[in-house]
């Protein structure tokens, strides 16, 4: 398996055969009224076959537009793509694809689990109707041999008597039905990719544990790749295994899930570690990030995080980081911090310091001393 780090190729190059996704210099801008919102700017990352990648950040980081972007599902305009981005996906660039050849690539060889399956999925059809749809689509198959498929795909989520459930309409279900539905609906064409966004919000912990595993079992047995948007960075822990941290349209970070969830480098994804709650916290302040995401009409002139960020000094507001290699780190690990460089190499000793501490207050290891 090619590595999800890779250096990455020229402007047009095809990247190499293993490597399934990769995503170059990414920019989704919109155009409104008040202005332009730079939703997506510089994104860069790729995903080789069978593996999975975690793309992790606060609600408005940019997470969901990234998908939409691949899967092409903006409407443009509003939606303006920038002319240096590529995306190659199994050897073609397909942000400069014609729409009907896009059309036979997105939901066989690439599919999406989406946020919300109730408004995903059309009321006025059944479930077997909208899963067969798809399969005659692109499989070219019968309506018989589309039925058996779409009851097979029902059996292979989890779903109870599946001849039965492909009758039934959308509110007929449950949320977790719905979101195996989705899935279901997603790997009916065996695609090559599976981005999942955000399949386990407002889903109980059980029922969240179920889909996870689902998605798990269903990934090995295929060998497709998954793209895993969520914020919950236990999720990502679990399933994964590279990590891209998003913030206010950027990549902040981005390495293996050993390194960023063990070592991280850039102070918004320690601001997010020392932000989950665990058992020895109970009972007393939980850590948090302050302030807020930025308005995408006045970012920062130069770090987007360093209004929030407690390490910050005179550099961070006048000269914007690059995404590079950490200080110390033999890995491909990179953030985008000027921690990392020669003049914030004292700062960044004492940021790692007061993370570690921090991390250990969090699991009883330490007394906080506040």
């Amino acid at each position: 398996m090619t590595e999800t780090l890779s250096a990455p190729a020229p402007p047009g190059t095809p990247p190499a055969r293993e490597t399934l996704l990769d995503v170059r210099d990414m920019r989704t801008h919109f155009k409104v009224l008040d202005g332009v919102v730079p939703a997506v700017d510089g994104v860069s990352f790729s995903l080789g076959r069978g593996q999975t990648l975690g793309i992790v950040g606060e609600s408005g980081s940019g997470k969901s537009v990234t998908a939409l972007t691949i899967m092409r599902l903006l409407d443009i305009p509003p939606a303006v793509i920038g002319a240096e981005s590529e995306v190659w996906f199994d050897g073609r660039e397909i942000l400069r694809m014609p729409l009907d050849s896009m059309r036979k690539i997105r939901g066989k060889d690439m599919a999406m689990i989406f946020q919300e399956p109730l408004t995903s999925l059309n009321p006025v059809f059944t479930i077997g109707e909208q899963i067969a749809e798809q399969v005659r689509l692109h499989l070219k198959v019968s309506k018989r041999e589309a039925r058996d498929r779409s009851i097979e795909s029902l059996r292979d989520v989890g779903i109870p008597s599946p001849e039965s459930r492909i009758k039934q309409y959308p509110h007929e279900m449950s949320g977790g039905m719905r979101q195996r539905v989705m899935i279901a609906m997603a790997l009916s064409c065996e695609p090559k990719l599976l981005i999942a966004d955000e399949p386990t919000t407002a889903l109980d912990v059980t029922i969240q544990a179920q889909i996870l595993e689902l998605l798990k079992v269903i990934q090995q047995r295929t060998g497709s790749a998954l793209l895993l948007i969520t914020h919950d960075l236990g999720v990502v822990a679990e399933m994964v295994d590279h990590v891209v941290v998003m913030y206010a349209g950027q990549i902040v970070e981005q390495g293996t899930v050993n390194d960023v969830m063990l070592e991280p480098r850039a102070p918004y994804t320690m601001g997010l570690l020392e932000s989950i709650p665990t058992a020895e916290k109970r009972g007393g302040r939980l850590s948090v990030i302050k302030g807020v995401v930025p308005s995408p009409f006045h970012l920062p002139p130069a770090c987007r995080f360093e209004p929030r960020c407690p390490y910050a000094w005179e550099l961070c507001r006048e000269v914007a980081p690059d995404l590079s290699g950490v200080a110390g780190s033999t890995t491909d690990q990179l953030a985008r911090c000027h921690l990392h460089g020669k003049v914030g190499e004292s700062r960044r000793v004492a940021a790692l310091d007061h993370h570690a501490d921090a991390m250990r207050v969090g699991r009883g290891l330490k007394e906080d001393p506040a």
